[in-house]
């Protein structure tokens, strides 16, 4: 591990390794921190939002793997630079962080708008990822039912944890709302037939009453190959908020087991 740029390192015993900074990322002074020891397990924070949201929930991943976090560009206590917040742009951002931070391999556990990202590099850097875990995740923008309205009023809850952290500080907000909409408006998305060529092994996980609809989802289990399917019930978008216990344990699972032989097959 070989971050550039310096950050701030606090150790603490050998079986739960803390470090935490700041690195330059693609030209962006990132924030990012690195939890536990094994292999090494990239958690993608959704958009709007930030590392913290993984905390008390898959964050716990760190007592059997090295878990590494960073706040995308715009997002927690990285900076909005210029220039769009594109898919593209923060595809590159993390194949940076895995070759500069993780330098090398790693399970990669995307949320939300952090999915697409994940799923990118899955297609792109095959390489780089070992097991992909895509949670509430639309492979395009139409499998949305709800999706960010740059001209409209976010809640206060969401502006609030932004300001308190963000080096922009709340009043930028707006800024950063405009972005991820039309970021995520203009792509670029994979095809059908980028998804057929992901060589990872999969796990698509939803919520049973999600802002991205059931059928996008069940639509993107079947468009890669061999993946497995999740669906948490008596859970809105925030499933890893509403039951965290569940939920990390199903990635547990996922990261930690070989696949078993199926009885009676259909799909596989």
């Amino acid at each position: 591990m070989n971050p550039a740029g310096g950050g701030r390192t606090r150790s603490m015993d050998s079986s739960n390794d803390t470090r935490e900074g700041y690195l330059e990322l693609n030209g962006v002074r990132t924030w990012y921190d690195i939890h536990g020891e094994g292999e090494p397990v990239v958690l993608l924070h959704g958009g709007l939002s930030d590392s913290r949201e993984s905390t008390g929930n898959l964050a716990r991943l760190s007592d059997a793997f090295r878990v590494y976090r960073y706040d995308r560009r715009a997002h927690g206590r990285t900076p909005d630079p210029d220039g769009p917040l594109s898919i593209r742009a923060l595809t590159d951002d993390l194949v940076a962080f895995l070759r500069k931070v993780v330098d090398g391999p790693a399970n990669l556990v995307g949320y939300s708008a952090g999915g697409p990202v994940a799923l990118q590099v899955a297609i792109e850097a095959p390489d780089l990822v070992y097991r992909l875990v895509l949670i509430s995740t639309a492979y395009e923008a139409s499998g949305m039912l709800v999706t960010p309205d740059p001209d409209g009023q976010p809640p206060p809850a969401i502006v609030d944890m932004y300001g308190e952290v963000s080096p922009d500080g709340a009043g930028h907000f707006p800024v950063v709302l405009r972005k991820v909409a039309e970021g995520m408006a203009a792509g670029p998305w994979p095809t059908e037939a980028d998804l057929a060529g992901v060589r990872s092994r999969t796990l698509v996980m939803a919520s049973d009453d999600d802002i991205v609809s059931l059928e996008h989802t069940i639509a993107l289990y079947r468009a890669i190959p061999d993946a497995e399917l999740a669906i948490v019930p008596g859970t809105s978008h925030v499933l890893t908020l509403e039951k965290p216990e569940l939920c990390t344990r199903l990635v547990r699972d996922f990261l930690t087991n070989d696949r078993g032989v199926l009885i009676m097959p259909i799909r596989r």
